[in-house]
């Protein structure tokens, strides 16, 4: 596939490819990005809602 007609998530993954073959590119780690990227928005979303609320769990039961 040429370079013109990728869509984002694969010039994404084409660049992050790139950049774990030459780790020092990269002043933060991966791992945060990488997870986001893989899950889409609508993952995110939920990822977040379960922190938020493990957060308040905790909060209430723990206290």
């Amino acid at each position: 596939m040429s370079k013109d007609k990728e869509t984002p998530e694969e010039r994404r993954e084409r660049l992050r490819q790139k950049e774990l073959n030459n780790p020092s590119s990269s002043v933060h780690g991966n791992n945060l990005s990488d997870l986001v990227g893989s899950l889409g928005w609508k993952g995110t979303g939920i990822l977040i809602l379960v922190l938020i609320f493990g957060f308040i769990i905790n909060a209430a039961f723990f206290r």
